[in-house]
């Protein structure tokens, strides 16, 4: 006997649950539909806002490379200027033309 009042109380549970629940979210949507909207604003403000941060990020990357690229050519420029000026060194100048080409095709790349 025990076992069918727990079913019955189980039947009657779920056939509550199952009336009341539509009746609860039909009463409640007025209320959390604001909340709700609340809510998703925030997070898509949140999500422009790391956007932006993102994007500024990236920005400050691109200029910090654009000038070391800058820094990398005048300083293989100089280079070459000083290889110019100093013919007599022999032997080595060879093998400082070919690192300075290194450094240009690094640089380039």
């Amino acid at each position: 006997m025990a076992r069918i009042s727990n079913l019955g109380k189980g039947i009657g549970i779920g056939i509550g649950i199952a009336i009341l629940v539509p009746v609860a979210v039909a009463t409640l949507a007025p209320v959390l539909k604001p909340i709700v909207r609340q809510g998703l604003k925030s997070g898509i403000r949140a999500i422009e806002r790391g956007r932006e941060a993102w994007a500024e990020s990236v920005e400050v990357v691109e200029d910090l490379v654009a000038e070391t690229q800058g820094e990398m050519r005048a300083a293989a420029e100089e280079a070459g200027s000083d290889e110019a000026a100093q013919p007599d060194a022999g032997a080595d100048t060879g093998a400082q033309t070919e690192d300075s080409a290194k450094v240009t095709s690094i640089v380039n790349e």
